[in-house]
């Protein structure tokens, strides 16, 4: 008898190996100053300023302020508009490769060394704050001019008036959430190439500046 040899079946090949995934694009992070004293308009010409400064990124802007308790100082708002003061120029310092979600993730926990009780002009203020985030988002310092009064501590007191201490916003706007929405301003960006030269830059703030001395700002029960 005459056996039959069947053919032998093929193992099905393996199915490609999946793309990597792309990495998603480097986010800028920008710095966001203000003015907030007129008497910006005449130390302004010598190199100095007593700026309020935020930290712009993925769509919104954080700042520190002080409160009396030993609670979170950060609080959110949108970019180049926070309460009390008047926007003067955006710096972007760099870039960061944190998401959305590790960037909050960031910022709570850092917020845990940054209570508004220990908001001080000359130590601690929103500028340290802000140079902080940028250092360890971007590995960037921010322009020495923004803090540049406070470095020179106690020289300035007369101008630096314990009356002008910025507080925590606590409006509405003063939670740690992000919005997708997409966010415009006409204001006027410089790169992270421009720093050197921002002393020279500076231009006139508005005269109609309004001033944060008398307005008291408290935090919000959810902001971070």
């Amino acid at each position: 008898m005459r056996m039959r040899v069947l053919p032998a079946f093929s193992a099905a090949p393996p199915p490609p190996a999946p793309p990597p995934p792309t990495p998603a694009a480097p986010v800028k992070v920008y710095l966001n100053i203000y003015d907030i004293s007129p008497i910006n308009n005449y130390l302004y010409w010598f190199g100095l300023g007593i700026f309020h400064s935020g930290v712009e990124v993925h769509g919104m802007e954080f700042g520190f302020g002080a409160h009396e308790y030993p609670t979170s100082g950060v609080f959110q708002v949108e970019p180049k508009s926070c309460p009390g003061f008047i926007f003067r120029r955006s710096v972007c310092v760099g870039t960061t490769d944190m998401s959305r979600s590790e960037v909050r993730t960031f910022l709570e926990d850092l917020a845990e060394d940054y209570h508004g009780d220990t908001y001080h002009l000359i130590v601690k203020n929103c500028n340290h704050f802000t140079a902080d985030v940028c250092k360890r988002l971007t590995g960037k310092p921010t322009p020495g001019w923004v803090n540049r009064l406070a470095r020179l501590g106690s020289v300035c007191n007369c101008v630096l008036p314990e009356n002008i201490k910025v507080n925590a916003v606590g409006d509405g706007s003063a939670h740690l959430e992000f919005s997708d929405d997409g966010l415009e301003s006409n204001a006027s960006i410089v790169d992270d190439s421009d720093i050197d030269d921002l002393d020279h830059l500076l231009t006139t703030p508005n005269s109609e500046i309004v001033s944060s001395i008398d307005k008291t700002l408290t935090p919000g029960r959810d902001s971070l």
